[in-house]
């Protein structure tokens, strides 16, 4: 199990491919399993790079740190390793959570991106009026006093709803399953109020927003943040939810690498 050691933590990577580095951020609760689908389809044009979070996935059952955590952190582990393997710069996709870090890595370690792909995700999480706060409270007392275990039995059938995504709802289950209840809490923790909204106009690497249209977050809300970035762009992927590359990877795989391709060093050896 390939297994790097940075900032005093162990944490598990996938590697393959060659080319230009692809790193690869997952969500709050799951792992690089978040880009099983993508890890194949992007080998053959990128090295790519796909890592557990400290105390999330498989980085939990080499190191298992119950917090707490922070953004911040999160996001220097990501620059450490991408450093100690020889990849920095790399492009940095984030799905969730791992945007939030993703978008941390740009304004903390500039040098560290050459491309952002923020999906999903925004600049902070910082909830606004009652059904936010509402919503988060909900959240944070399953999380805490039932765990990830049953958080995931709500949230499946509202990221898999249709009838032929059963496999995908029980998959999710399986794996939210999986997490230590404390260093989830901790990761949840790290998430509520975090924000770098302020910083993003320093942003100066080509940055890709994925918004599928049925996300929690509105697409006004990815709208106004886009604006405030120097060179960002805005991609709308219709009839997609939340996991969007978990739920229907035929369809993000062409958004993402469309964008990586324009903007690799040799766009030939990338191919059409």
């Amino acid at each position: 199990m390939p297994i790097i050691r940075v900032n005093g933590a162990d944490l598990f990577y996938e590697e393959a491919g060659s080319g230009e580095p692809l790193l690869l951020l997952h969500g709050l609760g799951s792992s690089s399993l978040d880009w099983e689908h993508q890890l194949a389809a992007f080998k053959p044009h990128f090295r790519v790079i796909s890592l557990d979070a400290r105390g999330s996935g498989r980085s939990r059952d080499v190191d298992h740190p119950a917090g707490p955590f922070s953004v911040k952190q999160f996001a220097a582990d990501a620059a450490a390793v991408l450093e100690k393997l020889g990849a920095s710069p790399a492009h940095v996709a984030g799905l969730s959570m791992g945007g939030m870090i993703a978008f941390q890595l740009a304004v903390d370690s500039p040098g560290s991106v050459r491309t952002l792909s923020i999906i999903n995700s925004g600049p902070g999480l910082v909830p606004r009026g009652f059904k936010e706060h509402y919503g988060m409270a909900v959240r944070k007392f399953v999380s805490r006093f039932f765990g990830p275990e049953v958080w995931g039995k709500i949230l499946a059938p509202k990221l898999f709803p249709r009838p032929d995504q059963e496999a995908m709802r029980k998959q999710f289950i399986e794996r939210m399953a999986l997490n230590d209840k404390k260093a989830y809490w901790a990761s949840l923790k790290a998430l509520v109020g975090w924000s770098v909204l302020d910083r993003i106009d320093t942003i100066e690497a080509p940055t890709l927003i994925v918004h599928a249209d049925q996300d929690y977050t509105a697409l006004p809300v990815k709208e106004a943040y886009t604006r405030l970035m120097r060179n960002a762009q805005l991609v709308v992927v219709k009839d997609a939810r939340h996991a969007l590359p978990i739920e229907d990877p035929e369809k993000f795989f062409p958004v993402l690498f469309d964008f990586l391709k324009r903007h690799t060093k040799r766009p030939s050896a990338v191919g059409a």
